[in-house]
């Protein structure tokens, strides 16, 4: 008989019959087609058999017989078809003496695949193993290809949402554990370009850390780079059996460590000229099978393009960032008698910009100092707060006092900018330095600490800017010398799903303790307080002596 295609391909049967003679018959026909043969010559020890075999050693078909000395055939074909590790076993019913109709649709009713009376034809028999092992295996083929076109869904949004590179190339390298390969190891280079991120899956690492960061040598991804797309975009697959892919490691002074030995497959996505490539590097088998070919190909895509979002964000978050520190001072003016350090922390890569910002202005009515915050995180926030600062330097050149300087703001924000909010805190410093005057249009209060270091909220304030709302009159406060002035933007302290006067407490008595001197006590007040920064921080300070 000529068989052929992989659904013709030899398996092994499981043959239960309690007839020396007719087991020996129903074996050979199928030893002579190329299939292995195990027999049982009941219920029990075929079920015991399948019972003590391994997953992966399992028959792919069993012949079983109705007539048996423990029970029927029937009753062995449902006992197989409940087991969760045999509910997929083929079942091919043979009988000499149930061959009514009725016996033939019980045996099929109760889960048999396929159901032949004696005397048996050997072209039939054979033709219905061939037909029943056919339709299995493309049942398991497709239920495999369903799992795993499902694991690449999950695989692709794990690496849409990944953090950073480092989470990137860990998604990468387990989702193509999901898709088959035994051993797999993502590579990317960062935003940066500096650094190479490489993580490996294999076998041997501790259970909850199925995957391991590596370090590697910039040069390997240049290496894959070469083999698979080159300069070009899109994706390549190149497989390279064990001595090529070691030759190709050795040609350029790598050992291979942290990756498949061989044979391997490189696959590989570039989704613009110019990028770093994403790799990933398999075990060649994990292309093997053709239904599943194309599936490590959109995974490595997918990265690629989850790549290339976090670089553009980090490059894009990068211009925006230099452009919101051009809109800050250069530096602090000179002022005898104030002492000031300010710092500016801006949030983590992966925020966007905000409005925060700071100043110095020295006035003929006295050193005035500012601080601020335009509402939101975006490229208009930081347009709005670089407007607000350089008309709040022209205003106060102008002589204008606080409350009116505030007005000017609020007027010029309504104007050029509706429906954005901002809070603003000045204060102005007497050319004595022995007092200050408050304007604060909704801000976080100026925090003032005595000589002696008792501290204290100048709590005064009117409401934010952009509402076309008057301010009320600024508030003088005395103050002796050595009094030190704190002005912070809420990024500092606010958490969120607490309270802010808890922050504000809690600032107020860090403040308290800390070194007199400015600068360590700005460090060590961002130090303390932005643990979890997911806000741009400004904080300014001022000692009068």
């Amino acid at each position: 008989m000529t068989r052929t295609g992989p659904d013709a391909e030899p398996a092994t049967v499981l043959v239960l019959d309690d007839n020396d003679a007719t087991r020996y018959v129903v074996g050979s026909w199928l030893r002579r087609s190329g299939h292995t043969v195990v027999e049982a010559v009941d219920g029990a020890q075929a079920l015991a058999l399948l019972e003590r075999s391994p997953t992966a050693e399992l028959p792919e078909l069993a012949v079983v017989d109705i007539s048996l000395p423990d029970m029927t055939g029937f009753e062995v074909c449902e006992r197989i078809k409940r087991g969760p590790r045999t509910a997929a076993l083929p079942v091919v019913h043979i009988s000499a003496t149930a061959i009514e109709a009725s016996d033939r649709t019980q045996g099929l009713h109760r889960g048999a695949d396929a159901y032949l009376t004696e005397p048996i034809d050997p072209a039939e028999l054979q033709a219905t193993v061939t037909a029943v092992l056919r339709y299995a295996r493309a049942r398991r083929r497709a239920e495999r290809l369903a799992a795993r076109v499902a694991a690449l869904h999950r695989s692709t949004l794990d690496l849409y949402g990944a953090a950073d590179t480092d989470a990137l190339v860990t998604s990468a390298a387990l989702g193509a554990a999901r898709l088959g390969a035994a051993r797999a190891t993502a590579i990317a280079l960062g935003p940066d370009r500096d650094a190479l991120h490489l993580a490996h899956h294999g076998p041997g690492l501790p259970a909850g850390q199925e995957v391991r960061l590596l370090q590697a040598p910039p040069v390997l991804l240049d290496v894959i780079a070469h083999h698979t797309l080159g300069d070009a975009t899109g994706t390549a697959t190149t497989l390279l059996d064990a001595d090529e892919w070691h030759g190709v490691l050795a040609d350029h002074g790598l050992d291979g460590t942290g990756l498949p030995a061989g044979p391997v497959a490189l696959v590989a996505a570039r989704t613009k000229p110019g990028r770093p490539l994403l790799a990933v590097v398999v075990d060649r088998n994990a292309v093997a099978a053709p239904d599943e070919r194309g599936l490590l190909p959109q995974l490595t895509q997918a990265g690629a393009l989850a790549l290339e979002a976090q670089r553009s964000q980090a490059e894009e978050h990068a211009l925006a960032l230099t452009l919101q520190r051009s809109f800050l001072p250069s530096r602090l003016p000179a002022v005898p008698g104030v002492d000031l350090a300010v710092r500016y922390e801006p949030a983590s890569a992966r925020s966007e910009i905000g409005g925060d910002f700071y100043e110095a202005i020295d006035t003929p009515a006295g050193l005035l100092l500012a601080i601020g915050d335009v509402a939101g995180h975006s490229l208009e926030a930081a347009m709005a707060m670089g407007e607000l600062r350089h008309a709040l330097r022209a205003y106060a050149i102008e002589g204008h006092d606080p409350q009116t300087l505030l007005h000017r703001l609020d007027t010029l924000l309504t104007r050029l900018r509706p429906g954005l909010t901002a809070t603003v805190c000045l204060v102005l410093i007497a050319p004595d330095r022995r007092s200050v005057r408050v304007a604060n249009a909704g801000h976080l209060p100026p925090l003032l600490r005595l000589p002696g270091g008792t501290t204290r909220y100048l709590t005064e304030h009117g409401i934010l800017l952009g509402l076309n709302v008057p301010q009320p009159p600024p508030v003088d406060c005395a103050v002796p010398p050595g009094t030190t002035l704190l002005l912070v933007t809420d990024g500092l302290i606010e958490v969120p799903g607490e309270h802010l006067q808890s922050g504000l407490d809690a600032l107020r008595d860090a403040f308290a303790t800390a070194p007199a001197e400015l600068g360590p006590a700005a460090d060590l007040l961002l130090s303390s307080f932005a643990r979890a920064q997911t806000d741009d921080v400004a904080l300014l300070l001022a000692r009068l002596d």
